[in-house]
């Protein structure tokens, strides 16, 4: 599966930094952080995009055939059907406004603490993809909040997310004049989409 990304400046890794010593007591602290727009399945690629077979011989390019494209074509096929799908969306602002947590997250471990974003333009983004690849349900379409995680599970001592999500700090804002593609297999960025 890939995800669209949209790119952090470091001011958020240094502030993601700052909090690492306080997520005692969790599961999982995430090392790199990201703020997903949206995921994409190779199965998520419309047929129509696969218009010759790269590896010679294959059926995945073919009407009504069973095969799945390669993970290669998908994502050829993928980064083209997405910059037509994002055309006419210039650069927007986004923020992270503080932390919050979801208590009964979607899938996985509970509590997430994460970093809460602000941007109307994101959401208006995400929907527009939804709309023409689908959504995740539970955690995309009306179900997406933005956000960047920076744990998740296990048995924080008491007090320890209270103090989190009530910290108060200035806003980090940026913005965003382009998207990643982000393959977690090879944990890289497979291309980048300008606004």
């Amino acid at each position: 599966m890939f995800s669209l990304n949209v790119p952090l400046p470091p001011a958020v890794g240094h502030f993601a930094d700052d909090l690492h010593p306080k997520l005692t007591g969790f599961d999982s602290v995430r090392d790199r952080h990201t703020l997903v727009c949206k995921r994409f399945g190779v199965e998520d690629v419309p047929d129509h995009a696969f218009v010759g077979d790269r590896d010679g011989g294959g059926t995945a390019d073919l009407p009504g055939s069973d095969a799945r494209p390669s993970k290669s074509d998908a994502l050829a096929a993928l980064r083209e059907n997405l910059r037509s799908s994002l055309s006419g969306i210039g650069p927007f602002d986004v923020a992270v406004t503080g932390a919050e947590t979801f208590d009964a997250p979607a899938s996985g471990s509970r509590p997430v603490v994460y970093l809460a974003v602000e941007s109307d333009d994101l959401g208006r983004v995400h929907r527009r993809l939804c709309a023409v690849y689908g959504a995740i349900e539970g955690i995309e379409g009306d179900a997406y909040v933005p956000h960047v995680t920076l744990a998740r599970g296990g048995n924080p001592e008491p007090g320890v997310v209270a103090d989190l999500v009530a910290a108060e700090f200035e806003p980090i804002r940026w913005r965003v004049h382009a998207l990643d593609l982000y393959d977690p297999e090879f944990r890289e960025v497979a291309a980048t989409i300008a606004l």
